[in-house]
C-alpha cells in the first residue's frame, strides 16, 4: 500500500509552515536521510529528511503552498513493487494547504483561486498516535501501519529516525505487548463562567474602509509577522510589566575594550560593547540565582546556568539566539558565537534549539542611536534588558567634581510573577557593576 509523506513539525509549537521547494521529483528514489524538500516555519526554513526508503509516487503539495498543517499529506511513497496506479486507485483526501499566490487577479481584484489539486492520495495510515500524558508520538505512516497491523503500542517504541522518529526498522522487529486499559473519563466540572473577550481592534475590512480613495500598498503578513504580533501582544496582555532604570558610565569600559582589542588583533577577534553586555548580565544572573529563572505557568523553573537570548533584527522580524552557559564562556567566545548566530538568523538558518529557551534576554538599539526604550519581556522570560547608546554627559563624580562621562541608559522589562522589585533592583545593579568595572568579569 502506498505511503503518505505528511507535513512534519519542525519544532515544538509548529502547526504549520510553507513548502518552500522540493529536493525530488516524482519518480525519484530515496532512502532513509535523503533530502526531501525545504520547508519554512515562521522562524527559519529547515531541511526535510525521508525516514523510509521508496519512490516518490506522487506529489500532492506544490512547492511555495503556504498554510500547510502539520500532518498533512504532502506526497506518496511507493515501495517496492508498487506503482502510480496504486496511487491513483486510492480513496481521496484533501491536504489542508493554502495555495500559493498565483498574482493573477480576480474581478474583485485579489488573487485568483487556485484550482482544487486532482490527484488523490494514498488511503492514510492510522492517526498519529499520542503518549499516555497527551504528547504525540513521531512515527512514519510506515511505522504505524505495520504498528497497527501488529497490534504494537508506538508508546512503548523507541524510534531510531530523526528527533527519535519510530521508523519501519523500529516495528519490524518489535512484538506486540498488553495495552493498558484506559482509564474512565473523570466526571466534567461544572464549567465556570467565561472570562470576558479582550477587545480586539478593527477588523481588516472596517480598517481598509477607513482608507477607501486613499492609495495604499497591502502587505502581506508572513508567518513570522504574524507569530511576533501574535506572541508579543498575548505577552503585553497577560505578563505584568515593571520597568527599572539606571544610567551606566562606560568610559573604563571602552578604555578595557580598546586595550583587550590590541592583544587580540593576531587572533583576529574584535570585542563590541554588546559582547560585555551578554557577559554581564550572565554573571549577574549567577550573582542573584532567584532571578535567574522562568515562568511556567503554575510554577517557576530556578536556572542554574546562565542562558542568554539577544534580540537579532532581520528583515521583516527579529530572532532571539540563545547563547548557552554564557557565564562561563570568554569574552572572544561570546563574542565569536554571536556573530555566527547573528549571521545565520539574518539568513534564517538558524536550527529551533539556537532559539528557543533562555532565561533572560537582552536587546539592543544603541547602535541606531536610541538613548532608551522600554522593551516586552519574550516569554517564559523573566525579563529583558533594553539598552541605548553610549553618550557623553556632565556627571558629577565621586568627589563632586563636575566632568565629563559616556553614559548608556538601560531600562529592564521584568516579569513580576517571576521577580519582585527589590530582587529586580539586585540584578540591574549587579549587571551595572559588571560594567562599570569590567576587569572583573574576568576574575
Amino acid at each position: 500500500m502506498p505511503t503518505e509523506i505528511l507535513m512534519p513539525a519542525l519544532s515544538p509549537t509548529m502547526e504549520e509552515g510553507t513548502l518552500a521547494k522540493w529536493l525530488v521529483k516524482e519518480g525519484d528514489t530515496v532512502a532513509s536521510g535523503d533530502l526531501l524538500a525545504e520547508i519554512e516555519t515562521d522562524k527559519a526554513t529547515m531541511e526535510f529528511e525521508a525516514v523510509d526508503e521508496g519512490v516518490i509516487g506522487k506529489i500532492l503539495v506544490p512547492e511555495g503552498s503556504e498554510g500547510v498543517k502539520v500532518n498533512t499529506a504532502i506526497a506518496v511513497l511507493l515501495a517496492d513493487g508498487e506503482s502510480a496506479d496504486d496511487v491513483d486507485a486510492a480513496p481521496a483526501a484533501k491536504p489542508e494547504v493554502s495555495a500559493p499566490e498565483t498574482g493573477v487577479g480576480n474581478d474583485n481584484g485579489g488573487p485568483k483561486e487556485a484550482p482544487a489539486p486532482t490527484t488523490a492520495p494514498a488511503s492514510p495510515a492510522p492517526a498519529a498516535p499520542a503518549a499516555a500524558d497527551g504528547s504525540r508520538i513521531f512515527a512514519s505512516p510506515l511505522a504505524r501501519r505495520i504498528a497497527a497491523d501488529k497490534g504494537l503500542d508506538l508508546a512503548a517504541i523507541s524510534g531510531s529516525g530523526p528527533r527519535g522518529r519510530i521508523v519501519k526498522a523500529d516495528v519490524e522487529g518489535a512484538t506486540a505487548a498488553p495495552k493498558a486499559e484506559a482509564q474512565p473519563a473523570a466526571a466534567p466540572a461544572t464549567a465556570a463562567p467565561a472570562a470576558p473577550a479582550a477587545p480586539a481592534g478593527p477588523s481588516a475590512d472596517a480598517v481598509a474602509k477607513m482608507y477607501e480613495g486613499r492609495d495604499y500598498e497591502e502587505v502581506k503578513l508572513d508567518g513570522m509577522r504574524k507569530t511576533i504580533a501574535a506572541r508579543l501582544s498575548e505577552a503585553k496582555q497577560t505578563i505584568p510589566h515593571f520597568y527599572l532604570r539606571r544610567d551606566i558610565q562606560l568610559d573604563a569600559l571602552l578604555k578595557f575594550r580598546g586595550e583587550l582589542n590590541k592583544q587580540l588583533e593576531g587572533r583576529g577577534v574584535k570585542l563590541s560593547v554588546n559582547d560585555f553586555i551578554i557577559k554581564a548580565v550572565a554573571l549577574a544572573l549567577q550573582s542573584v540565582p532567584e532571578a535567574n529563572a522562568v515562568w511556567a505557568g503554575d510554577r517557576v523553573l530556578q536556572m542554574k546556568a546562565s542562558d542568554v537570548a539577544v534580540a537579532v533584527a532581520i528583515e521583516g522580524g527579529l530572532f532571539t539566539p540563545v547563547l548557552q552557559d554564557a557565564d562561563i564562556k570568554s569574552l572572544s567566545s561570546l563574542s565569536t558565537e554571536m556573530k555566527d548566530l547573528a549571521t545565520r538568523a539574518r539568513d534564517r538558518k538558524l536550527a529551533p534549539h539556537e532559539y528557543q529557551g533562555g532565561s533572560f534576554a537582552i536587546s539592543n538599539l544603541g547602535m541606531f542611536g536610541i538613548d532608551n526604550f522600554d522593551a516586552i519581556v519574550n516569554p517564559p522570560h523573566a525579563g529583558i534588558l533594553a539598552v541605548g547608546s553610549g553618550v557623553k554627559k556632565p556627571v558629577v563624580g565621586a568627589d563632586g567634581e563636575l566632568k565629563v562621562a559616556t553614559v548608556m541608559s538601560v531600562t529592564m522589562s521584568v516579569d513580576h510573577r517571576v521577580i519582585d522589585g527589590a530582587l529586580g533592583a539586585n540584578l540591574l545593579t549587579a549587571i551595572v557593576e559588571n560594567l562599570e568595572n569590567p576587569m572583573v568579569m574576568l576574575a
